[in-house]
């Protein structure tokens, strides 16, 4: 009885299970793990493991040590591109001995909607409390900057030699630039003007901006639905918050000699958005083959003042990502070598 039940239970699990030989080629694959790696068992068959792979976040060498050091392994957070989709799986690896041969017994469980959920959620409430935050702490910086610079106003008027006068004008140029920075933290406040317009309007502002801003080695290419229709925005802030990622994008792709970005625009169906559920969207990729963010800050990269470009200030995903806030709809971020793609989703309603 057990023997029978076992090809069936194996036939119908939802976690994906490969059977790999000292070498990591596949030996065995059941239904889900033919469905992950995107092949039929058997053209899976025999083939190497590492071939099927565009990127992964794991050390494979890690896989093939289980036999070695006779202990299994086990990852909660794993990241494999295969065939071009992003995966987040929580893997497995046990040594197995079957016949006399070694042979690693893999288990890899999708998570990519739990984390999608969970990013989602963690994202909204840090965002709500760096707002806060930054409240804050732009009371306390911008009543000393008024004061300061009212002082130096009156100084000035005092001085008999105006020769001084270049100093008290450095103090109210850096109190104007201090100002202008809390401000652009602040990001806007109040919704702007709303009316019924054409994201790809939106879309192609943003493209001419960016191509009169960046040199000969960035391409931009389009790929628009031009079915998507027209809905309630306000086009000056949505182009400032698409505007701040392509130009992140660009500027990446700059500084790694030069790359394509794409600007694709499709149609999202019954689309979960800060846990409600939009029957249309307006979904926006915008994709880049540069060298990807650092992992080290993909978690907090829409904190203000989180930036992994020398020079930059950290402010651009943040008010990007208020912004969309505005419109009620929400960024989702892959990123791996050779591509990072910023998705919005912006409800149609």
């Amino acid at each position: 009885m057990t023997d029978a039940f076992s090809p069936l239970i194996l036939d119908n699990l939802v976690t994906a299970v490969v059977l790999l030989d000292e070498g990591l080629a596949i030996r065995y694959v059941n239904p889900a793990a033919e469905q992950l790696l995107s092949f039929s068992k058997r053209r899976l068959n025999d083939t190497h493991f590492p071939d099927l792979l565009q990127h992964s976040s794991i050390d494979l060498g890690l896989i093939q040590q289980t036999l070695q050091s006779g202990q299994g392994l086990a990852d909660s957070d794993v990241t494999l591109v295969i065939d071009g989709r992003h995966h987040i799986l929580e893997l497995s690896a046990s040594p197995l001995s079957y016949q006399r041969e070694l042979l690693i017994l893999l288990e890899l469980k999708p998570i990519d909607q739990q984390r999608r959920i969970s990013q989602e959620l963690s994202q909204h409430a840090q965002q709500q409390a760096a707002k806060e935050l930054v409240r804050g702490l732009a009371h306390e910086i911008k009543n000393p900057l008024g004061g300061l610079r009212g002082a130096a106003q009156l100084l000035e008027k005092t001085l008999p030699d105006p020769s001084y006068h270049e100093y008290t004008q450095m103090i109210i140029e850096q109190a104007d630039r201090l100002r202008n920075l809390v401000d652009r933290l602040l990001g806007p406040q109040r919704p702007g003007s709303r009316c019924e317009s054409n994201i790809h309007l939106v879309m192609e502002k943003v493209r001419q901006l960016v191509n009169l801003d960046s040199g000969p080695h960035i391409k931009l290419h389009r790929d628009y639905d031009p079915s998507l229709p027209d809905f309630t925005m306000d086009p000056d802030q949505l182009e400032q918050a698409i505007l701040n990622i392509v130009s992140n994008a660009a500027q990446a792709l700059e500084a790694h000699g030069g790359g394509n970005i794409t600007l694709k625009t499709r149609t999202a169906h019954q689309t979960m958005i800060h846990g409600r559920r939009f029957r249309v969207a307006a979904k926006i990729d915008i994709i880049d083959d540069g060298p990807g963010i650092p992992s080290d800050i993909q978690d907090t990269l829409f904190y203000p003042m989180v930036t992994g470009r020398e020079g930059g200030t950290g402010l651009g995903l943040s008010i990007a990502q208020n912004l969309i806030d505005q419109h009620q709809g929400k960024i989702e971020v892959i990123s791996w070598p050779g591509h990072t793609q910023f998705t919005l989703y912006l409800p149609i309603k």
